[in-house]
């Protein structure tokens, strides 16, 4: 007799909504997470788009749903160590790093009142600093704080501690592996954005003022480091020139051979941003081609209404005016036929989807293509969303529906 339950790798969109899927059909489904929360890279977005509203609206919802299922058990702070077995039959060890903060916690925040200690803030990629205890984001699930265990000062500290009124924190916490027995595995482990450092000719992150797309999010949002104001990390100031430079590490056979989709739809949306907080703020967006398909062809003819100055050409360089801590911009206008040379206060690089299997892939006999996305594994294993290809989240939705269902025919009459 096989095993009926699934398990579902990454919490993000995909793996939420594969949980879901198979979970509301009557299968018990284990779902992973290697962040001390849910929801992954959406739970990062300003906005979504075309429509433009708050993540937030749609995956409070499902959030819920997985708080409230009977048939879900969720573990954050989780990675997948080993799977063995075969389809309807599986054994997978789980490695859960701790938090050192148990489920007693009410997330009243007297623990980071005392604490001392600080580190970056990865939630908005290093913008700001939080306490070495801290509560991952503003609608993080689970609902409960979580210490940093490279930034903490430990038992040698443990001022948290006695700041806690609910006895909550526990510093000597350890790392626990535990079993699973599945019949399925849905590998939705998302993917990261491209590595700045990569990017030589774009100042390889060290100029402040150069940031990816995503950091632009978190500077969009109200709940980001500058609550939703659009300004430079360098000195605070508001954005008056900005560039968004397209295909920074794609399409190019040295760093990322692929398109990744969604990019220039990325770069259109965080023109809104700007226009709607810094009305008079000039714009400039540097192309190969844009590229919105289908559906998203009346997007983009509507933000281009929107007095947005698009340049055909692929930007070259990225330097730094060491006094100002201006970006320069030199790039082949194809159009004009002629070489631009300008200033920003700011330039977002339209980073590329580089999925996580590209440097963890899953523990199974699995095929990944040159770029590190699924293409095949062994049966009863089954990719979704961005580690299959890059996709925007409406399609990540669908193909994380699919997974569900390949999942559950792995299981069902066993």
């Amino acid at each position: 007799m096989g095993n009926k339950a699934v398990l579902v790798v990454g919490a993000g969109i995909s793996g939420i909504t594969a949980a879901l899927e198979a979970s509301e059909v009557g299968y018990e489904v284990f779902l992973l997470e290697k962040r001390p929360y849910l929801g992954g890279r959406v739970a990062q977005l300003n906005q979504y788009f075309p429509k433009l509203c708050p993540p937030n609206c749609g995956l409070e919802i499902n959030l819920r749903r997985v708080k409230n299922s009977p048939y879900i058990k969720y573990f954050t702070q989780a990675e997948v160590e080993e799977i063995t077995g075969q389809e309807g039959n599986l054994t997978v060890k789980v490695r859960l790093a701790p938090r050192y903060v148990n489920n007693n916690c009410t997330a009243c925040g007297k623990c980071v009142e005392v604490c001392p200690a600080e580190r970056p803030n990865d939630f908005n990629f290093g913008l700001d600093k939080t306490k070495a205890i801290y509560f991952p984001h503003l609608f993080a699930f689970p609902a409960k704080y979580v210490i940093d265990s490279q930034a903490c000062q430990g038992t040698a500290c443990g001022k948290c501690v006695a700041a806690c009124p609910v006895g909550a924190i526990d510093l000597n916490m350890q790392p626990q592996t535990i079993t699973l027995q599945v019949g399925s595995v849905i590998w939705a482990t998302g993917w990261d954005p491209y590595d700045l450092t990569k990017l030589t000719q774009y100042g390889s992150g060290q100029y402040p003022n150069v940031i990816t797309n995503m950091m632009m999010e978190r500077l969009a949002a109200e709940s980001g480091p500058s609550g939703g104001q659009i300004l430079r990390p360098s000195d605070g100031k508001a954005v008056k020139r900005i560039a968004f430079v397209q295909c920074a590490g794609s399409r190019d056979e040295n760093h990322l051979s692929y398109c990744s989709g969604v990019c220039c739809l990325a770069s259109l949306k965080q023109a809104t941003y700007v226009r709607e907080k810094h009305p008079d703020a000039e714009i400039y967006m540097f192309y190969i081609d844009i590229r919105a398909l289908g559906r998203y062809e009346d997007f983009f003819v509507r933000v281009k209404e929107m007095g947005i100055n698009l340049v055909k050409g692929k930007v070259g360089t990225i330097t730094e005016d060491a006094t100002t801590k201006d970006v320069i911009l030199e790039v082949e206008d194809q159009e004009a036929g002629r070489l631009l040379k300008e200033t920003f206060d700011l330039a977002v690089l339209a980073t590329g989807m580089a999925p996580t299997t590209r440097s963890t892939p899953p523990p199974v006999e699995a095929t990944l293509n040159k770029e590190g996305f699924i293409v095949d594994a062994v049966p009863g294993v089954y990719g979704a969303g961005c580690a299959n290809r890059p996709m925007e989240v409406a399609a990540s939705v669908q193909d994380a529906t699919a997974a569900a269902m390949k999942a559950i025919q792995s299981v069902v009459g066993r």
